[in-house]
């Protein structure tokens, strides 16, 4: 057996047990290479330098005593003495030669490692792997640098040393010293691979959890065009996708969602062989902006892959990807733990805006928490000094090289940058909001502004103008008490799923379906349906405006149906295996006429609230395509993703005929009661629901009572008239009556029965009220769930 080299090993020749010598990085792409190729993972084969090797080459040289010296006492705190510490560490690292056995043996290696990639026109990767990187509890990930596109023996040993350098950048001592690791215990481990020519493909990062809320049955996926530098330093916006695993695993369909992201540049190689300067942004065609930079087959293919490498690892990861432009194979670049999520305890923290503003600046919104305080407006490192502790950092692109001032910021802002970019990365770390790929944020925030950055309000941060209130709400949710009812969830919002459900639940009450319409489509159903069958037929500015928007799908009809099936299954996906009970489209016609194109579809009516909306709406021919549309993407995220925790909601039912009628036209779609398990309910909102309980429920498996709409025709007012506002509460005998002959026929029958409005916890007594008349749930909006909860556990 040979003896394993002093200064060189291949990836081949590693595993995990080797961290101490090839870092956590190297390690983990040999365990990868060792034990998961056969499993389908590809990763471009490789060496790695040792720890040994670079503890000699600075122990043997002299350096580590300088260095020692220079470091010794170091306030990393003043950035301009750490500057220039770091730069004198660094100019003699990068100018000491190898040691002539080092360089024999990695000239040896690398003439290997090209003759098996293509000789003298392959190019290699050089990256850091620190000996006390991607340990379960320490982040170091991209403080050391990457060089890529890398040509050449000579370019290949420059790099090496630069590497090693960059041990000692302002960012890594700065980390070593916050977090307690002592320089001299830290060692660096140069990767050398193959590089993947995702430079004419895409490239990205993924994670096996959802990194805002912590769920950990999706994979997070996302991705841009060319090199990965791209993504992980947010210089680009990039796509993303969720992806539900137990879907995955069963051979499903699973894409959960699809978004499109701006992708305006990427990141290419030069025809300069200069170490530094081997790559370069370039502008990506606008007509290939407006799409998916990966195929729904490519994303699931990733996300089988990141399966195999999280169940191999046993616990969530955290992995860079490349697609060769050449071969179309999808590799694996790097996978390291994910070290933030995975470390929250069974405590939740909410934060809840109770001001408002102005929104001066919107972007992706990065750790579901709230900072305010003044603006400070930074355009270079070398300003550092001047920030002030609270502050809002405002920047273009907030590299992990400022993490010396990134930790005493109150907010961080950026215009460039995606949420798996290293700013957010380190944004999370830090516990601080960030709003990243704002676009505007350096000219719309001026230096002194005080904002309020909220993070908390789902996939949107918004800044607000001025100093506003908000609240933190802390629960320690494991020592939740029984309650005699179920606790449901009024959700609308996909994007806000997954942090939703880390609260205490079962399950979704109400789904509204137009919530999802009016929030990832925008547009209405008939003029995507009229410029799929005759595009002439649209004016040519709302048919450029539409087509636009929906580029990155195959046909107007698909991108309807398509995206209304994306905010089910996230909500679907988010709360199983709990029910999730979805209330089909319940827009009013003034409310239908806002959507893009809506105002050539809609009639004007005097009184919308009565007029042509719910089951009437869904069973007449002018709408019946447009109903179709909704009944497909149901039928999809039931029985192809196999989401059968979803149940179907009827809205606004005046009469039998229409009960009969729709029931009909769901089984003529394909939604047939009973069959895979569908349970169809009714929204009882209408006296006559109440009135005829029993025969109502001939035709649905329980009702959801609507309080709102039954208080108001109960009592014949208009909600939303002041004039009459006083007049309208839930507690009217008058309703409690209709409420009580609901409550009473669902239970005579053994079918559901729940409610969905806020009644329950503006009024505690009616909560009281409805648990003596056995309601089997009360669905809330959630940021009353837990007081709710802890309310109604007292009263039992």
């Amino acid at each position: 057996m040979t003896t394993p080299s002093r200064n060189v090993r291949w990836f081949s020749e590693l595993g995990l047990g080797d961290l101490e010598q090839v870092g956590g990085k190297n390690a983990s792409l040999g365990e990868m290479v060792s034990h998961l190729t056969d499993l389908g993972v590809r990763v471009p084969d490789g060496f790695a330098t040792t720890a040994e090797a670079f503890h000699r080459f600075i122990g043997d040289t002299g350096l580590a005593e300088r260095i020692a010296g220079l470091l010794d006492g170091l306030d990393t705190d003043d950035v301009r003495r750490l500057a220039e510490v770091g730069r004198e560490i660094r100019e003699a690292v990068v100018g000491q030669p190898f040691p002539e056995d080092l360089e024999a043996e990695v000239r040896t290696a690398y003439e290997k490692l090209a003759a098996e990639s293509g000789g003298e026109e392959a190019s290699f990767a050089v990256r850091s792997s620190a000996t006390a990187e991607d340990l379960p509890d320490a982040s170091f990930a991209g403080q050391q640098e990457t060089f890529l596109n890398v040509r050449g023996i000579d370019a290949v040993l420059l790099a090496i040393r630069e590497v090693f350098a960059s041990l000692y950048n302002d960012r890594a001592i700065a980390y070593r010293v916050h977090h307690g690791f002592a320089h001299a215990d830290v060692g660096l481990s140069a990767g050398v691979q193959r590089m993947v020519r995702s430079d004419i493909g895409s490239s990205g990062v993924l994670f096996t959890m959802d990194t805002e809320s912590g769920f950990q049955d999706a994979v997070f996926i996302t991705s841009a065009y060319g090199l990965g530098e791209g993504v992980v330093q947010g210089a680009v916006n990039p796509d993303e996708w969720y992806v539900y695993k137990p879907a995955l695993r069963a051979g499903r369909p699973a894409v959960l969602k699809r978004g499109v992201g701006d992708k305006a540049t990427k990141m290419v190689y030069t025809s300069d062989t200069t170490v530094g300067r081997t790559t370069e942004f370039v502008d990506v065609d606008p007509a290939d902006r407006r799409l998916l930079s990966l195929t729904d087959e490519e994303v699931q293919e990733l996300a089988r892959h990141a399966l195999v490498i999280e169940e191999h690892y046993g616990r969530p990861m955290d992995i860079e990807w490349g697609k060769d432009g050449v071969d179309g194979q999808l590799y694996v670049l790097q996978a390291r733990p994910e070290t933030v999520e995975s470390r929250r305890t069974g405590a939740q923290e909410r934060f809840r805006m109770q001001g408002s503003g102005p929104v001066l600046v919107e972007g992706r919104a990065i750790g579901q928490k709230i900072g305010a305080g003044a603006v400070r407006v930074m355009t270079s490192i070398e300003d550092m000094h001047e920030f002030q502790e609270g502050e809002v950092l405002v920047a273009d692109m907030t590299d992990p090289d400022w993490e010396p001032i990134m930790k005493r910021a109150s907010a961080i802002v950026t215009n460039r940058g995606g949420r798996t970019c290293h700013a957010a990365i380190i944004a999370r770390e830090l516990g601080i909001p960030a709003v990243v790929g704002s676009g505007s944020g350096t000219r719309d925030l001026a230096d002194g502004r005080e904002v309020t950055v909220s993070c908390a309000e789902g996939d949107t941060g918004l800044v607000y103008e001025g100093i506003l209130d908000f609240a933190v709400e802390r629960t320690e949710l494991a020592a939740m008490p029984d309650v005699p009812v179920k606790i449901m969830m009024n959700v609308g919002t996909p994007e806000q799923a997954f942090s939703f459900a880390q609260l205490p639940h079962k399950g979704v009450g109400l789904a509204r379906l137009e919530f999802v319409i009016n929030r990832q489509i925008g547009i209405h159903p008939k003029a995507l349906l009229d410029l799929e069958a005759d595009p002439e037929s649209l004016d040519p500015a709302l048919r450029a405006r539409i087509t636009e928007t929906i580029a990155a799908y195959p046909s107007p009809r698909s991108f309807f149906v398509q995206r209304v099936a994306e905010g089910i299954s996230m909500l679907a996906a988010a709360f199983a295996p709990e029910p999730v009970i979805v209330r089909m489209s319940d827009f009013k016609s003034n409310e239908y006429a806002n959507l893009v194109g809506g105002e050539a579809y809609e009639p004007h009516e005097e009184n919308p609230m009565l007029g042509y909306r719910g089951a009437s709406r869904y069973l007449s021919a002018e709408f019946a395509d447009c109903f179709a549309m909704e009944c497909e993407a149901l039928r999809h995220v039931r029985d192809e993703m196999g989401l059968t925790n979803v149940w179907v909601m009827i809205p606004f039912v005046r009469t039998l005929a229409e009960a009969r009628g729709v029931i009909e036209l769901l089984g003529k779609h394909g939604l047939v009661r009973g069959e895979n398990g569908l349970k169809v309910v009714m929204m009882c909102e209408v006296p006559s629901n109440a009135v005829i309980a029993e025969q109502f429920l001939e035709y649905f498996d329980g009702f959801s009572i609507g309080s709102n709409d039954m208080t108001q025709l109960t009592l014949g007012l208009d909600r939303d008239s002041a004039l009459v506002a006083e007049g309208f509460d839930e507690r009217d005998p008058a309703v409690l009556h209709m409420l009580e002959l609901a409550i009473t026929a669902c239970k005579k029958q053994g079918k559901y029965v729940g409610i969905c409005g806020q009644g329950p916890s503006d009024h505690p007594e009616l909560a009281e009220w409805l648990l003596g008349q056995g309601i089997e749930s009360m669905s809330l909006n959630p940021d009353t769930v837990v007081d709710t909860w802890l309310r109604l556990a007292k009263l039992s």
